[in-house]
């Protein structure tokens, strides 16, 4: 199974590629779609679904996974999450690939396997799952292929259980 895994970010939108076979993880591709502070905010946005279209179109995965919205004392950035995460999904659906959301205490269960882990912990098992040689950086990077991690593990558990996703 091949995931791409997104934390969205107005400035920085982390994605993570992530093949998943006989209970490995094989990273594809990662690394972050920054757009400038100074820019219309339309065009960011036109910027970040265009930069998911051609990584979807490039390493074809069958599933998106995003980061859902954690509640933000500031009003205005979660909108602006909301509207990051909006692109996100419409690139995966009009690409054709469906997408899965969890929650940040989801993805820290199933990467560290305590929901209330700290950020290093979570990157420092990104690191050790996938076998690379550091931390993937900027940190939405590491989150984003946390994410896909996430959903590999999710779905290998409901096949478990002998339910399809």
């Amino acid at each position: 199974m091949r995931v791409l895994g997104i934390d969205p970010g107005i400035a920085t939108l982390g994605y993570g590629v992530v093949e998943y076979k006989n209970n490995k993880f094989f990273p594809i591709a990662y690394g972050a779609i920054t757009t400038d502070v100074g820019v219309d905010k339309a065009f960011r946005l036109y910027t970040l679904y265009k930069g998911l279209e051609d990584i979807i179109k490039l390493y074809r995965p069958e599933i998106v996974a995003i980061e859902e919205l954690f509640y933000n004392k500031n009003s205005k950035t979660v909108i602006t999450i909301g509207e990051v995460r909006g692109i996100s999904i419409l690139a995966a659906v009009n690409s054709g690939v469906k997408v899965y959301e969890y929650t940040p205490l989801q993805v820290k269960q199933a990467v560290v396997g305590y929901g209330r882990a700290e950020k290093q912990q979570v990157q420092q098992m990104v690191k050790v799952l996938l076998n690379l040689d550091e931390i993937p950086k900027p940190d939405d990077v590491a989150d984003a292929l946390a994410v896909a991690i996430c959903h590999c593990h999710s779905n290998n558990m409901l096949e478990r259980l002998g339910y399809g996703r």
